[in-house]
Protein backbone atom coordinates (compact mmCIF):
# COMPACT_ATOMS: atom_id res chain seq x y z
CA UNK A 1 0.00 0.00 0.00
CA UNK A 2 0.79 3.57 -1.17
CA UNK A 3 2.44 5.75 2.16
CA UNK A 4 1.01 9.30 1.62
CA UNK A 5 -1.28 9.00 -1.04
CA UNK A 6 -3.20 12.13 -2.07
CA UNK A 7 -6.67 11.07 -1.15
CA UNK A 8 -7.15 8.03 0.78
CA UNK A 9 -11.03 6.87 1.10
CA UNK A 10 -11.81 5.62 4.62
CA UNK A 11 -15.44 3.70 4.43
CA UNK A 12 -16.92 2.99 7.79
CA UNK A 13 -18.99 -0.56 8.55
CA UNK A 14 -20.91 -1.15 5.40
CA UNK A 15 -21.72 -4.13 6.62
CA UNK A 16 -25.12 -6.31 6.01
CA UNK A 17 -26.47 -6.00 9.57
CA UNK A 18 -26.31 -2.34 8.92
CA UNK A 19 -27.05 -1.50 5.26
CA UNK A 20 -29.34 -4.39 4.61
CA UNK A 21 -33.10 -3.72 6.14
CA UNK A 22 -33.07 -7.33 7.31
CA UNK A 23 -30.25 -6.55 8.79
CA UNK A 24 -30.06 -6.54 13.35
CA UNK A 25 -28.81 -2.75 13.72
CA UNK A 26 -30.44 -1.73 10.79
CA UNK A 27 -29.50 2.24 9.41
CA UNK A 28 -32.63 3.60 8.08
CA UNK A 29 -32.08 4.75 4.60
CA UNK A 30 -28.84 3.13 3.98
CA UNK A 31 -29.80 0.93 1.59
CA UNK A 32 -30.63 3.88 -0.81
CA UNK A 33 -26.54 4.61 -0.41
CA UNK A 34 -25.42 1.64 -2.00
CA UNK A 35 -25.43 2.83 -5.65
CA UNK A 36 -22.86 5.38 -4.43
CA UNK A 37 -20.84 3.05 -2.20
CA UNK A 38 -20.17 1.09 -5.01
CA UNK A 39 -19.15 3.85 -6.94
CA UNK A 40 -16.59 4.95 -4.83
CA UNK A 41 -15.30 1.19 -4.52
CA UNK A 42 -15.02 0.83 -8.49
CA UNK A 43 -13.55 4.57 -8.33
CA UNK A 44 -10.90 3.44 -5.66
CA UNK A 45 -9.65 0.14 -7.53
CA UNK A 46 -10.05 1.73 -10.91
CA UNK A 47 -8.32 4.70 -9.77
CA UNK A 48 -5.16 3.46 -7.66
CA UNK A 49 -6.81 5.28 -4.39
CA UNK A 50 -5.99 3.45 -1.36
CA UNK A 51 -9.25 2.26 1.15
CA UNK A 52 -8.99 2.00 4.95
CA UNK A 53 -12.21 0.15 6.02
CA UNK A 54 -13.74 -0.57 9.27
CA UNK A 55 -15.85 -3.31 10.46
CA UNK A 56 -17.68 -4.09 13.80
CA UNK A 57 -16.71 -7.96 14.75
CA UNK A 58 -18.40 -8.74 17.86
CA UNK A 59 -18.94 -11.58 20.77
CA UNK A 60 -22.07 -11.32 22.90
CA UNK A 61 -19.52 -10.50 25.62
CA UNK A 62 -18.44 -7.50 24.26
CA UNK A 63 -19.49 -4.32 26.34
CA UNK A 64 -21.49 -2.64 23.51
CA UNK A 65 -23.82 -6.03 23.26
CA UNK A 66 -26.84 -5.46 25.27
CA UNK A 67 -30.52 -7.32 25.28
CA UNK A 68 -31.72 -3.93 26.73
CA UNK A 69 -29.81 -1.64 24.82
CA UNK A 70 -29.30 1.80 25.47
CA UNK A 71 -28.56 2.89 21.47
CA UNK A 72 -25.84 5.37 23.08
CA UNK A 73 -23.76 3.22 24.57
CA UNK A 74 -24.91 -0.17 23.85
CA UNK A 75 -27.15 -1.79 20.87
CA UNK A 76 -28.66 -4.84 20.55
CA UNK A 77 -26.86 -8.19 19.36
CA UNK A 78 -25.23 -7.04 15.58
CA UNK A 79 -22.18 -7.40 13.15
CA UNK A 80 -21.63 -11.20 15.18
CA UNK A 81 -18.55 -12.67 14.35
CA UNK A 82 -18.76 -15.29 11.25
CA UNK A 83 -22.55 -14.66 10.45
CA UNK A 84 -23.65 -13.54 7.43
CA UNK A 85 -24.38 -9.51 8.88
CA UNK A 86 -21.31 -9.15 9.95
CA UNK A 87 -19.62 -9.36 6.08
CA UNK A 88 -19.38 -6.02 3.87
CA UNK A 89 -22.21 -5.59 1.47
CA UNK A 90 -21.27 -6.98 -2.04
CA UNK A 91 -20.85 -2.86 -3.34
CA UNK A 92 -18.41 -2.10 -1.07
CA UNK A 93 -16.23 -6.03 -0.74
CA UNK A 94 -12.66 -6.08 -0.28
CA UNK A 95 -12.05 -8.82 -0.71
CA UNK A 96 -8.00 -8.79 -1.13
CA UNK A 97 -7.85 -6.18 1.88
CA UNK A 98 -5.26 -6.68 4.63
CA UNK A 99 -7.30 -7.38 8.06
CA UNK A 100 -6.21 -5.87 11.20
CA UNK A 101 -7.59 -7.47 14.19
CA UNK A 102 -7.25 -6.16 17.08
CA UNK A 103 -3.79 -7.19 18.71
CA UNK A 104 -1.63 -4.70 19.16
CA UNK A 105 1.01 -4.84 16.36
CA UNK A 106 4.23 -3.77 16.33
CA UNK A 107 5.24 -0.27 14.60
CA UNK A 108 7.50 -2.08 12.38
CA UNK A 109 4.75 -5.27 11.37
CA UNK A 110 2.50 -2.81 11.08
CA UNK A 111 4.80 -1.07 8.37
CA UNK A 112 5.59 -4.58 7.02
CA UNK A 113 2.09 -5.34 6.67
CA UNK A 114 1.10 -2.13 4.88
CA UNK A 115 4.24 -2.37 2.41
CA UNK A 116 3.54 -6.05 1.46
CA UNK A 117 -0.59 -5.16 1.41
CA UNK A 118 -2.65 -4.32 -1.68
CA UNK A 119 -4.61 -1.11 -2.06
CA UNK A 120 -6.93 -1.97 0.61
CA UNK A 121 -6.82 -2.84 4.96
CA UNK A 122 -9.82 -3.74 6.54
CA UNK A 123 -9.90 -2.57 10.74
CA UNK A 124 -11.80 -4.62 12.56
CA UNK A 125 -13.53 -3.46 16.09
CA UNK A 126 -15.55 -4.41 19.06
CA UNK A 127 -16.63 -0.98 19.68
CA UNK A 128 -17.78 1.93 18.11
CA UNK A 129 -14.80 4.19 17.87
CA UNK A 130 -11.87 2.63 15.29
CA UNK A 131 -9.21 4.09 17.07
CA UNK A 132 -9.75 1.47 20.22
CA UNK A 133 -8.10 -0.86 18.20
CA UNK A 134 -4.71 -0.03 19.15
CA UNK A 135 -3.48 -0.66 15.38
CA UNK A 136 -5.85 2.01 13.66
CA UNK A 137 -3.49 4.99 15.25
CA UNK A 138 -0.27 3.14 13.49
CA UNK A 139 -1.58 2.91 10.02
CA UNK A 140 -3.12 6.28 9.79
CA UNK A 141 0.64 7.19 10.51
CA UNK A 142 2.40 5.31 8.32
CA UNK A 143 0.01 6.03 5.56
CA UNK A 144 -0.07 10.03 6.50
CA UNK A 145 -2.53 10.84 3.65
CA UNK A 146 -2.72 14.00 2.09
CA UNK A 147 -6.70 14.38 1.80
CA UNK A 148 -8.68 11.38 3.97
CA UNK A 149 -12.72 10.58 2.52
CA UNK A 150 -15.06 9.19 4.76
CA UNK A 151 -18.61 7.76 4.07
CA UNK A 152 -20.19 4.63 5.19
CA UNK A 153 -22.14 4.35 8.63
CA UNK A 154 -23.71 5.05 10.84
CA UNK A 155 -23.21 8.92 10.40
CA UNK A 156 -23.98 9.87 14.22
CA UNK A 157 -22.34 6.93 15.38
CA UNK A 158 -19.31 5.37 14.18
CA UNK A 159 -18.77 8.04 11.13
CA UNK A 160 -18.87 10.62 14.30
CA UNK A 161 -16.11 8.84 15.97
CA UNK A 162 -14.21 8.46 12.76
CA UNK A 163 -14.26 12.08 11.78
CA UNK A 164 -13.88 13.47 15.22
CA UNK A 165 -11.11 11.00 15.54
CA UNK A 166 -9.32 12.39 12.66
CA UNK A 167 -9.70 15.65 13.54
CA UNK A 168 -8.06 15.06 17.17
CA UNK A 169 -5.10 13.68 15.09
CA UNK A 170 -4.58 16.60 13.42
CA UNK A 171 -6.37 15.67 10.16
CA UNK A 172 -7.69 18.71 8.56
CA UNK A 173 -8.58 17.90 4.98
CA UNK A 174 -11.20 15.62 5.86
CA UNK A 175 -14.49 15.31 3.28
CA UNK A 176 -17.91 13.75 4.25
CA UNK A 177 -19.16 12.15 1.54
CA UNK A 178 -23.23 13.13 1.93
CA UNK A 179 -25.22 10.91 -0.33
CA UNK A 180 -23.00 7.90 0.74
CA UNK A 181 -24.03 7.71 4.49
CA UNK A 182 -26.94 7.47 6.59
CA UNK A 183 -27.76 8.17 10.22
CA UNK A 184 -29.80 6.30 12.96
CA UNK A 185 -31.08 9.71 14.24
CA UNK A 186 -31.53 12.12 10.77
CA UNK A 187 -31.14 15.26 13.16
CA UNK A 188 -28.33 14.49 15.08
CA UNK A 189 -26.54 13.57 11.80
CA UNK A 190 -27.54 17.09 10.08
CA UNK A 191 -26.58 18.66 13.10
CA UNK A 192 -23.19 16.65 12.88
CA UNK A 193 -22.84 17.57 9.48
CA UNK A 194 -23.27 21.45 10.23
CA UNK A 195 -20.97 21.04 13.04
CA UNK A 196 -18.13 19.13 10.98
CA UNK A 197 -18.83 22.10 8.21
CA UNK A 198 -17.78 24.47 10.98
CA UNK A 199 -14.57 23.19 11.55
CA UNK A 200 -13.35 23.05 8.19
CA UNK A 201 -14.83 19.34 7.20
CA UNK A 202 -15.76 19.83 3.63
CA UNK A 203 -19.13 17.90 2.67
CA UNK A 204 -19.32 16.78 -1.22
CA UNK A 205 -21.61 14.68 -3.01
CA UNK A 206 -19.85 11.01 -4.42
CA UNK A 207 -20.12 12.70 -8.14
CA UNK A 208 -17.84 15.87 -6.52
CA UNK A 209 -15.83 13.70 -5.05
CA UNK A 210 -15.41 11.41 -8.31
CA UNK A 211 -15.25 14.66 -10.24
CA UNK A 212 -12.08 15.34 -8.09
CA UNK A 213 -10.21 11.91 -8.09
CA UNK A 214 -8.10 11.05 -10.98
Amino acid sequence: MQRRPATLFWDVDTQVDFVRPSGALYVPGAEKATSNLARLTAAARDRNVPVVASADDHHLSDAEISDDPDFETTYPPHCMHGTPGQEKVRETSLPEAEVFDRDELSDEEVRRRLRDAGSSVLILKNRVDVFTNPNTEKILAELDPGRIVVYGVALDVCNRFTVEGLLARGRDDLVVVTDATAALDPDRGRRLLEEWSGKGVRLATTDEVLADVR
